[in-house]
């Protein structure tokens, strides 16, 4: 009799399926940022009615925004001030 593991083993497979957590895999799409890209098409007999892209970016502010320029003195004024 041969028995078979349902989950596949790391040490077998590097890419193989690892648990994680909610909150760690939430951090690093936020932290990276993540392009989410559909289609819906809704048709009757065979005959497109509506079709709608869907794009959608996911990234935190603070991973899209450029790093501030510092001075000599620390952080620039604002322009206004």
């Amino acid at each position: 009799m041969v028995t078979t593991a349902l989950a596949p083993n790391s040490a077998d497979d590097p890419l193989a399926y690892r648990p994680v957590a909610l909150v760690d895999l939430l951090d690093r799409v936020l932290a990276t940022g993540a392009v989410i890209s559909g289609d819906i098409t809704i048709a009757i007999a065979d005959v497109d009615l509506v079709r709608v892209s869907l794009r959608a970016l996911v990234a935190s502010v603070g991973a899209l925004a450029p790093p501030e320029l510092t001075g000599d003195d620390g952080p620039l004024p604002a322009a206004g001030s």
